[in-house]
């Protein structure tokens, strides 16, 4: 990820003699974390002009400003000549600043006009290829490491809130994001440890080295914590949804008993039914006549199928959740082995960080 510009400035100007007498302007780039400086003569603007046409195929929003036929009375470093270009330099690059299309500050002659820094590639950083950090694009991706951080964050909060409203699979999906994020943090994070170790070879002073090095292990903290959420198995303070059928035709307290069984009523005596032989009258059927007998008899067979229907639901519910608990659990293990593999890769790294900094102290 580049640096994203902030803000551009023209501030200043002065006059060099080598190889002709010619004009520069400075040029100051506030980014995110840092500002730089660049020096660029009006000849290197209108080259950056043509390079843009060429491969975006169409000019920056704002137009450059003319070039200036000098005379005797108006030579190139006329005072009122230059502040005319200052403005007019300067509302060109902000024109392409804050343009809602990308395309001008996207391209590479735009970026290496300014200067902008580029942290090292993530790909290049996971195949464990030379660090090319520096100090300040190393504070950029750090920047960008605490942004994936609350990234992280964000999806286990709504891993956690789809959870409690009975959404397995979309919970399942969140957990599954932040995993993977998650394990591009932890390459990222070894890749910064070992760019400021290349940072204090080349010569960085001990105590930024020092702040840094904190800083990684706040990192490295934070990257724990969030694997321990991750990992954790999220207990509902809600067991079934409010849209199930369970709630929504809760069963009567006599049936529950009557499948279930209560521990505090005796059970019912069970009885055979002889054939030939008159049915046993109780107090519900015997003032019923052969109709009313079949009304209850259907009456009593729906209440059946419907205490079976909210059991089939229960089952269900209990059958998803046992798969997904399965595969968390196995997306688990190999989330540690591989969390693991980067403890142990990461190690001797911070070892060696650790005798550098003892040899420069």
């Amino acid at each position: 990820m580049s640096t994203t510009i902030h803000a551009i400035f023209i501030r200043g100007h002065e006059t060099r003699n080598e190889p002709k007498p010619h004009t520069v302007y400075r040029i100051e780039v506030q980014g995110p974390v840092r500002s730089w400086l660049v020096w660029r003569r009006y000849s290197e603007f209108d080259d950056l002009n043509t390079e843009l046409i060429s491969s975006t195929g169409a000019p920056p929003p704002a137009p450059l400003p003319p070039k200036h036929t000098f005379s005797l009375r108006r030579t190139f470093n006329d005072e009122e000549i230059i502040k005319e270009r200052v403005q007019g330099l300067e509302g060109y690059l902000r024109g392409i600043v804050s343009s809602k299309d990308s395309k001008w500050r996207d391209a590479f002659a735009f970026k290496e006009f300014l200067n902008v820094p580029t942290p090292q590639s993530h790909s290049t950083a996971a195949s464990g290829g030379a660090s090319q950090f520096t100090s300040s694009s190393w504070l950029d991706e750090h920047t960008d490491l605490q942004a994936l951080v609350r990234d992280i964050r964000a999806d286990v909060n709504k891993r956690n809130a789809l959870s409690d409203s009975g959404d397995i699979s979309a919970s399942h999906q969140s957990n599954v994001q932040a995993k993977k994020k998650l394990a591009a943090l932890l390459n990222r994070i070894g890749a910064l440890a070992k760019g400021l170790d290349d940072l204090g070879v080349a010569g960085m002073s001990q105590g930024e080295i020092q702040r840094r090095s904190d800083m990684v292990a706040r990192l490295q903290d934070e990257c724990e914590k969030l694997g321990k959420m991750v990992v954790a198995s999220r207990q509902s303070t809600r067991p079934f949804s409010s849209n199930s059928a369970a709630e929504q035709n809760p069963a009567a307290p006599a049936d529950r008993a009557a499948l279930l069984g209560s521990s505090q009523a005796p059970r019912p005596t069970l009885t055979t039914r002889v054939f030939g032989s008159a049915a046993l009258e109780t107090n519900i059927t015997r003032p019923l006549d052969e109709t009313g007998l079949v009304q209850l008899q259907q009456t009593q067979m729906d209440q059946q199928d419907s205490q079976l229907s909210q059991l089939s639901s229960i089952l269900r519910r209990q059958k998803d959740l046992g798969m997904a608990i399965g595969s968390e659990i196995q997306e688990q293990n190999e989330m540690l082995d591989k969390l693991n593999y980067e403890v142990d890769r990461v190690a001797p790294k911070l070892g060696n960080a650790k005798k550098q900094l003892n040899r420069l102290g």
